[in-house]
């Protein structure tokens, strides 16, 4: 049999994926138990048993100034930053992107503003954002907002352009008017699509917000990692780091799963990443 038609079980599927995480916790264990031999008190690369207990007392410990759960504070502070500013963008993506693609007068008016938007790095606003609204959370929100609708809104735009014609046809022919194509013909099948979208955009998301949250904020992931940097704290920056990466990818999963449940008639021709 040739290889490209052998997959592998579940077990071994498993096994396989935990193979690179494996490489790395070993090749950091040897690298980070190699520098500690020449200094003991070497901070660049802290031991995995220190970092486990730094995490430890800043998830179950109080914080000896505030008393606060400061990996827990840190984490609800992020992520009601990321859910406005994600759901700002996927409100704007879904009634902009379908009203681009599917009206040829309104894809004239917006698709060159909505594409020149789009190329403009949106760490370059920040200091705008800051200007005008000030450094609370409304900047933040905005940024992501700002960074991600935009691609969002033409990776929508898209889906809807590459609808097959015949369904608009059909649906013309059985005198459905412009709302009811839209909301009853073009909405459903977009829909997949835009929680595609959601799930490009987490990555800049998530870059905008640690960007804001270390430049102007007392609270979140970011500032935290901005914060103890100054002290050379790797056993707080790293599982700080950790923790970011499980919850972007927890968040992808979850998207994923709500895709498969919702709409498993757009999984059904390939597996999806």
């Amino acid at each position: 049999m040739r290889l490209i038609n052998r997959k592998p079980g579940k077990p071994s599927a498993m096994a396989l994926a935990a193979l690179p995480f494996a490489g790395v916790v070993i090749a950091y264990a040897v690298a980070s138990h190699f520098r500690r031999l020449e200094n003991p008190a070497d901070k660049l690369l802290p031991s995995i048993e220190q970092m486990a207990a730094t995490f430890w007392r800043m998830a179950f410990e109080p914080d000896r100034r505030s008393g606060d759960l400061l990996l827990w504070g840190d984490t609800i502070d992020s992520l009601i930053r990321l859910a406005a500013g994600m759901g700002a963008a996927t409100l704007f993506a879904l009634i902009v992107g379908v009203l681009v693609g599917f009206l040829p007068y309104v894809r004239s008016t917006l698709s060159p503003f909505i594409a020149s938007i789009s190329l403009i790095p949106p760490i370059t606003i920040l200091p705008i954002l800051f200007i005008m609204v000030g450094l609370g959370e409304t900047s933040k929100i905005l940024l992501i907002a700002l960074g991600t609708a935009p691609v969002m809104t033409r990776s929508v735009a898209q889906a809807v352009m590459d609808l097959p014609k015949e369904l608009i046809i059909k649906a013309q022919t059985l005198g459905a008017s412009t709302w009811q194509m839209m909301t009853r013909v073009v909405l459903p099948q977009v829909l997949p699509n835009l929680i595609t979208a959601m799930r490009l955009g987490l990555v800049p998301a998530w870059i905008f917000l640690i960007s804001a949250e270390a430049i102007a904020s007392t609270s979140g992931l970011g500032y935290r990692i901005f914060l103890v940097r100054r002290f050379l704290a790797m056993d707080v920056i790293l599982p700080y780091v950790l923790w970011i990466t499980f919850l972007a990818y927890l968040i992808d999963r979850l998207l994923l799963t709500l895709s498969r449940r919702a709409f498993p008639w757009n999984h059904m021709q390939g597996e999806s990443l």
